[in-house]
């Protein structure tokens, strides 16, 4: 029994830095560039971001070469800024982009960098280990409807819930 549970736990664990299907990391991922702060413009909903604006990320380099994550936004119901801090990790090659990130102790989800403007690093299109998760991720609080347009279709062919998206206000 113990065993069998030590086997669930780790195909548990494994499956949440898995790659979702049709689902490439870049190549040539620079994390220096990456680097910084970013906003979200887009996003499918959770409970951990429910209700949040003005959501930003912001990466940092940790002594130990992986990466310091502050994820902050604004709740208008509750009159505050919520906060999380995270770590992540490449999983395989530094220069792909597909890391693990925890921000609950030894738990770890996918963080996987699919499409990238590889010469400026001005937005990310970003998922995690099953298409409910996605996020568009900018260097400026608002970005061009082309960006936009190209990220809702990108989503849609890809299978994940285009129509499902949420647009937080950036103030």
């Amino acid at each position: 029994m113990r065993q069998l549970l030590g086997i669930f736990l780790t195909l548990w664990i494994s499956g949440c830095v898995s790659i979702p299907q049709h689902i490439e990391p870049i190549n040539g991922f620079e994390l220096n560039k990456y680097l910084g702060k970013w906003y979200e413009i887009a996003r499918l909903d959770h409970s951990f971001e429910r209700g949040l604006d003005n959501v930003t990320a912001e990466y940092f380099l940790r002594d130990d070469g992986g990466v310091k994550v502050i994820n902050k936004g604004f709740s208008a119901v509750d009159n505050k800024w919520k906060e999380a801090e995270g770590k992540a990790y490449f999983v395989e090659d530094p220069q792909q982009g597909y890391l693990k990130v925890s921000f609950f102790g030894p738990f770890y989800g996918a963080y996987i960098v699919f499409e990238l403007d590889k010469e400026n690093y001005q937005y990310a299109f970003v998922t995690s280990y099953d298409k409910s998760y996605l996020w568009l991720l900018a260097r400026t609080p608002t970005v061009s409807d082309a960006l936009l347009d190209r990220f809702v279709q990108r989503a849609a062919e890809l299978g994940f819930a285009a129509d499902k998206l949420i647009f937080p206000k950036q103030n």
